[in-house]
């Protein structure tokens, strides 16, 4: 039994959650094929097996804590509340814990090594499809607001575009620990741009579709 299951490989995510840990314990430059191997009971060529190249095993390490973060977002975005606070809840989750945050290290790999000529179209493909899933729930949300009179209208599409290079630009810089630019100063910073931008209007208190929490 015992050699049983150390021939059995460890389901996917499995290795893909280790593969975080490693790279929030010790960064990326220590996640080799090897050393994962190690962690999980499985060979380098095993791990190739399944993911054909480090690349890949990074873009699907990306989109699993993507999925995570997508259900977390999901959560946030239909809760009963005003959609400015639904708003600031978008960005603190979109902004990275801090310095060295495994989920924006892995973001910047996937990035950089996109832009080689050995980057494949399928690659591109899929890392569009995680960007455009939070540019729809943002546009989405900035069109109930400005539906509801929260936000002044502007055009959502347009407006969540900028919003969200002005996000990856201070991420980048939390990321990667640009002094000056921390995650409570950047949050700062974001909320008086929307501030400034989305000024309150007579406000709304729920999604559509939701019943407003009962107020004591």
């Amino acid at each position: 039994m015992t050699a049983q299951r150390r021939n059995t490989a460890p389901p996917r995510e499995e290795v893909l959650a280790t593969a975080m840990e490693m790279i929030a314990e010790r960064g990326l430059e220590k996640l080799t094929m090897a050393a994962l191997g190690l962690e999980v009971g499985m060979s380098s060529g095993h791990l190739l097996y399944y993911f054909r190249s480090k690349d890949e095993l990074l873009l699907r390490a990306l989109e699993w804590s993507e999925g995570r973060l997508g259900a977390e977002r999901g959560r946030l975005l239909v809760r009963a509340a005003p959609a400015r606070e639904r708003l600031d809840a978008y960005v603190d989750l979109y902004v990275p814990d801090g310095h060295g945050d495994p989920h924006w290290t892995l973001w910047l790999e996937v990035w950089n090594r996109s832009k080689s000529a050995a980057a494949d179209a399928d690659a591109r493909e899929r890392q569009a499809a995680i960007e455009g899933a939070w540019h729809r729930d943002l546009v989405a949300l900035l069109a109930e607001g400005i539906s509801c009179g929260e936000f002044r209208p502007v055009d959502p599409d347009r407006f969540a575009t900028r919003l969200r290079a002005l996000l990856d630009g201070f991420s980048i810089h939390v990321a990667i620990g640009l002094r000056g630019t921390d995650r409570d100063q950047v949050l700062e910073y974001v909320r008086e741009f929307l501030d400034e931008s989305l000024p309150a209007a007579a406000g709304c208190s729920a999604p559509s579709g939701s019943r407003p929490e009962p107020v004591d």
